[in-house]
């Protein structure tokens, strides 16, 4: 039997994991290896748990740190699991720290890669994520596309290998667990909100937490909008705010509700029943825009294009009027377009992994 190996180790990845794999055990000999990018329950074990996500096989316990420490970490630890488990095929997700890490280990010991989620761009080499995923697209075997711009941007760069237009995993998560999401998840009477009457925000991006003047201007428009304000916060954005002394502002509003970050179910649903969300995240971009939801993104630049052009999400920036202006002023003209594919794009990827590797 084919022998794939799935490296993942933070939120994003482990929700691609599950769009692919129930195929997956199917269909190979699946070995999953979580490299601990993310270690708070929160952040990790609970996507597990809630996305009915089976036990990683390995877990290489690297933590927190620099990029340059994750990654050489992971590197080493990753490279002792391939030559024990020796896979077919080594697939990786997204664009984290993970992602990168997983596909140089693989290649530079001789493994074939896969990407899921390969070609997004959003053209800003500042951005971690874009490093990422660039270098992890121009080493892979495979290239699982989830758009139609996704895959012209791979054509243009002349990667070396084999590209597929797939759909997004996220719209097989999702058509998995929205019908249920309503009735396993309590998170808005615990926090005592009212559907349709609050905005969810997320900040998380390094470009955002580790920048004094993007972080104080992104605070000092969630303490002017005048709505009720949802707020799941990531650790390294708790530090960041705390550090720069404006985590006491926010908890000090009455506006705004401060929570840990929150389990899949639990978020979804926080996104379903939301009047707009506004994040710097590609992912909750993402999510925001299947469930039908306007999205201000505090970035300039996005890897999801497509959701811009459809008029559903909208770049503002960290300017702080741009920001309360936008949450006044936006709602998308047009009608939700399919964009991110039909639903089926784990059976999809497991299909062609199939065909590809023999």
């Amino acid at each position: 039997m084919v022998k794939v190996l799935s490296v993942v180790g933070a939120r994003p990845n482990f929700v691609k994991l599950a769009g692919v794999e129930p195929w997956f055990s199917k269909m190979f000999d699946h070995v999953v290896v979580h490299t601990g990018q993310h270690y708070d329950y929160e952040l990790s074990r609970v996507f597990f748990e809630h996305l009915d996500i089976r036990e990683p096989d390995y877990y290489l316990g690297v933590g927190s740190g620099s990029h340059g420490y994750q990654i050489g970490e992971i590197v080493k630890r990753l490279e002792e699991v391939l030559f024990k488990e020796r896979p077919d095929l080594v697939v990786v997700y997204g664009d984290t720290n993970s992602t990168l890490a997983g596909a140089l280990a693989a290649v530079k010991a001789g493994f074939r890669v896969a990407h899921v989620e390969a070609g997004l761009r959003s053209f800003d080499m500042s951005m971690p994520e874009e490093v990422n995923r660039r270098v992890t697209d121009h080493v892979s075997y495979l290239l699982f596309a989830p758009t139609e711009n996704a895959v012209r941007n791979l054509k243009r760069e002349n990667v070396l290998g084999k590209i597929y237009l797939t759909g997004d995993v996220h719209v097989d998560v999702l058509n998995r667990w929205m019908p249920i999401v309503d009735k396993r998840s309590r998170i808005l009477d615990l926090l005592d909100i009212d559907p349709g009457e609050y905005i969810v925000v997320t900040v998380h991006r390094a470009e955002n937490t580790d920048n004094p003047v993007n972080l104080g201007n992104i605070v000092k428009a969630l303490l002017n909008i005048p709505y009720r304000i949802v707020f799941p916060v990531h650790p390294r954005t708790r530090n960041a705010l705390g550090r720069m002394g404006l985590l006491r502002k926010l908890e000090e509003s009455e506006n705004i509700v401060l929570t840990k970050p929150l389990g899949y179910i639990d978020f979804i649903k926080m996104v379903k029943h939301s009047w707009k969300v506004i994040t710097d995240s590609g992912g909750v971009q993402r999510e925001a825009y299947l469930l039908g939801i306007p999205c201000i993104v505090l970035r300039d630049r996005t890897e999801w294009v497509e959701l811009v052009e459809a008029g559903w999400v909208k770049l503002v920036g960290t300017d702080p009027d741009k920001i309360v202006k936008s949450v006044e002023e936006f709602e998308p003209k047009e009608s939700k377009p399919g964009l991110l594919g039909d639903g089926r794009a784990g059976e999809r990827i497991a299909s062609i992994i199939k065909s590809e590797i023999s």
